[in-house]
C-alpha cells in the first residue's frame, strides 16, 4: 500500500505554499472592429503614464471573467546580481494607481506559491484592496521567475506546465523531469538565480525606479517569507508589513505539509462529527475516509466520467494520490471542504465520478499557475536541504511522498546556497500585521504566533471559521486598509472578526439542509 500511496501523493508535490486556487489569464486591450473615418491626418494618443523613472502603457488583466484595467511596464535587471554588467532579465510591473490622492508610500502585492505570478493572482482578490487603494498605488511585480518576469515553466510532453511527465511520480522519473527540464534553460537562463534573495534586491530596485521612499508589503502565503526577508534586509525603505498565511523563516517549506493537514482536517471535520444532521446522513467524516483509504489500498477504481469543463466523458483510474491532492486543495477553503463528507459517503457506495472530475480540473487549474522550476529554484537551495522524511507522516494523509519528490528532484536542479541569516526571525519596530485562518491547512495560526513573539509592534488576527489566505474574508479589507492609514497594528479594532461565521457543511449536493 504504502509504495502506490506514495507514488500517487507526489501529484501534490508542487503545490508548496499556493495561495490562490483559481486560473488566470493575461490579456491585451482588445482593438475595436469599428475602423475610425479618415481625416486629413492621423494624430497618435499618447496614453502612457510615468512613476518614477518607470514608463506604463495601459493594459488588461484577467482572470475568469474578472478584467482589470491596468498599467504595465517592465524593468531590466542584473541575472546575477553580483555581475550587474551580465546578462539581463526583464522584470514584469503593472501598476494600479490610486483612485484618489496617492500617499508617497505604495502597496506592494507579493504572491504565493512559491511559482505563482503577482499580477495573475490579483484579480481574483482585488475587492479586498479597494478600500487601501483608495489612497494608495498598488504595484504588482511578477516575481523572476513567475508570470511575464522570465517564467521557469517545466512542460510536459503535451506543453503543459507540469510537475512531472504524466502520471508517473516515481523517484526515478521525478528526477528525469526535473534534469530534462533544467537542461531546456542551460547556456539560456542561470536557474540558481531566481532565489528569494534575489527576489528581494528585484523588489527594491523596483522601489527605486518608481521613486517610492517607502513601502508597504503584502505578502500571502510563500510571499510572506519574501516580504519577511525584505523587511529585514531593507528595513529603512519598509512602511509596514502585512503577512497573510504566514511562513515564518524558521520553519523550512514542506516539512509540515502533512502533519498541517491532518491537524485542519480533525477540526474542519469535527464540525460534522457535532452537527447531528450532518452525522445523522453522512457519518464521521474521518472514518469515511479512512475507509475510502482502505478500499483503494487494494488497487484504484475504474472511472467513467464527465470532464468538469469540457463536459466530454474521459475514463479513469481513482487512485490515493486523487483523494490526497483534492483533500488537500478544498481543505483551502473551508467553504470547499464543506462538501467533502458528503463526497466520502457517497465514494464509499461506488460514487466516484463527482470526486475524479473534480481532482482532475483542480489539479490542471493547480499546475497551469504555479512555475514548477522557479518553486525548484526557491527550494532547492532554501528548504530541501532541511528536509527529512518523517516517519509519522507515513501514517498521515499526503505521506512521506512530497519530500521525496522534492529531495530527488533537487539532486538535479541548479541551485546555490541560501544566505547564512536566511532563518533568521524577522525582528526591531516594524509595524506587522499578522494575519492567520483557523482552518489553514498549511500555514496555521500558530506560525502566526512564532513571528509575532520577535515583534514588539505586530499584531496577530485568527480569523475563525477560515482557511488559507483571509485578507479577503469579512472585514479584513477594512482592518488592512485602517493599518496602512495609521502603520499602528497594536491599536486596529478586530472585534469585527467575531461576526464571521461558520460554513455550513454540505448535506446534500445542493448545500446544507435541515
Amino acid at each position: 500500500m504504502q509504495d502506490k500511496h506514495k507514488k500517487a501523493i507526489r501529484i501534490a508535490a508542487g503545490l508548496a505554499l499556493i495561495a490562490y486556487a483559481s486560473k488566470a489569464y493575461w490579456l491585451k486591450q482588445p482593438d475595436t472592429d469599428e475602423k475610425p473615418a479618415p481625416v486629413a491626418a492621423a494624430v497618435k494618443v499618447d496614453t502612457s503614464r510615468s512613476l518614477g523613472s518607470l514608463k506604463f502603457k495601459p493594459c488588461s488583466l484577467a482572470q475568469g471573467t474578472e478584467s482589470l484595467s491596468a498599467l504595465c511596464s517592465t524593468l531590466s535587471v542584473p541575472e546575477d546580481h553580483s555581475k550587474p554588467d551580465g546578462r539581463k532579465i526583464q522584470l514584469a510591473i503593472s501598476w494600479l494607481p490610486a483612485s484618489k490622492q496617492a500617499e508617497e508610500d505604495p502597496i506592494f502585492l507579493l504572491a504565493g506559491g512559491p511559482g505563482q505570478g503577482a499580477r495573475e493572482s490579483f484579480p481574483s482578490i482585488a475587492a479586498a484592496f479597494a478600500e487601501a487603494r483608495k489612497t494608495r498605488h498598488i504595484i504588482l511585480l511578477d516575481q523572476r521567475g513567475t508570470g511575464d518576469s522570465n517564467p521557469l515553466k517545466c512542460e510536459d510532453s503535451q506543453g503543459n506546465s507540469a510537475v512531472v511527465e504524466g502520471e508517473d511520480y516515481s523517484i526515478e522519473a521525478a528526477d528525469k523531469f526535473a534534469a530534462k527540464c533544467a537542461a531546456t534553460y542551460a547556456g539560456k537562463v542561470d536557474v540558481s538565480q531566481f532565489s528569494t534573495a534575489d527576489a528581494i534586491i528585484d523588489l527594491d530596485l523596483t522601489r527605486q525606479a518608481i521613486g517610492a521612499g517607502k513601502i508597504n508589503l503584502i505578502g500571502i502565503s510563500y510571499g510572506t517569507r519574501v516580504a519577511q526577508q525584505y523587511a529585514k534586509a531593507f528595513p529603512n525603505s519598509t512602511r509596514t508589513v502585512t503577512i497573510d498565511g504566514i511562513a515564518p523563516l524558521e520553519t523550512v517549506l514542506g516539512q509540515e505539509h502533512a502533519k498541517n493537514l491532518e491537524a485542519s482536517l480533525d477540526l474542519q471535520f469535527a464540525r460534522c462529527s457535532k452537527d447531528k444532521a450532518c452525522l445523522q446522513k453522512m457519518g464521521d467524516p474521518r472514518a469515511k475516509l479512512n475507509q475510502l483509504l482502505a478500499t483503494l489500498a487494494k488497487g484504484p477504481i475504474p472511472v467513467r466520467y464527465r470532464d468538469a469543463v469540457s463536459g466530454e466523458w474521459q475514463d479513469g483510474e481513482f487512485s490515493t494520490g486523487h483523494i490526497a491532492m483534492l483533500t488537500r486543495m478544498l481543505a483551502y477553503a473551508p467553504q470547499a471542504a464543506a462538501l467533502l463528507p458528503l463526497q466520502f459517503s457517497e465514494a464509499n457506495k461506488g460514487n466516484v465520478e463527482s470526486l475524479m472530475a473534480l481532482s482532475e480540473m483542480v489539479n490542471r487549474d493547480v499546475s497551469s499557475m504555479i512555475m514548477h522550476g522557479m518553486q525548484l529554484s526557491v527550494m532547492c537551495g532554501e528548504d530541501v536541504p532541511d528536509l527529512v522524511v518523517d516517519p509519522e507522516d507515513r501514517k498521515r494523509l499526503l505521506g512521506t511522498g512530497l519530500v521525496e519528490l522534492m529531495q530527488a528532484q533537487c539532486a538535479v536542479w541548479p541551485h546555490k546556497q541560501r544566505p547564512a541569516d536566511f532563518r533568521k526571525p524577522l525582528s526591531g519596530n516594524v509595524p506587522v500585521l499578522i494575519l492567520s485562518g483557523e482552518f489553514d491547512p498549511v500555514t496555521p495560526p500558530r506560525y502566526g504566533d512564532m513571528v509575532a513573539k520577535h515583534l514588539p509592534n505586530a499584531k496577530h488576527v485568527v480569523a475563525k471559521g477560515t482557511g488559507h489566505n483571509v485578507l479577503p474574508v469579512g472585514c479584513m479589507p477594512k482592518l488592512f486598509a485602517k493599518f496602512l492609514e495609521t502603520a499602528d497594528a497594536k491599536s486596529l479594532d478586530v472585534g469585527c472578526i467575531e461576526s464571521l461565521t461558520y460554513a455550513p457543511m454540505f448535506t446534500g449536493f445542493y448545500g446544507s439542509e435541515p
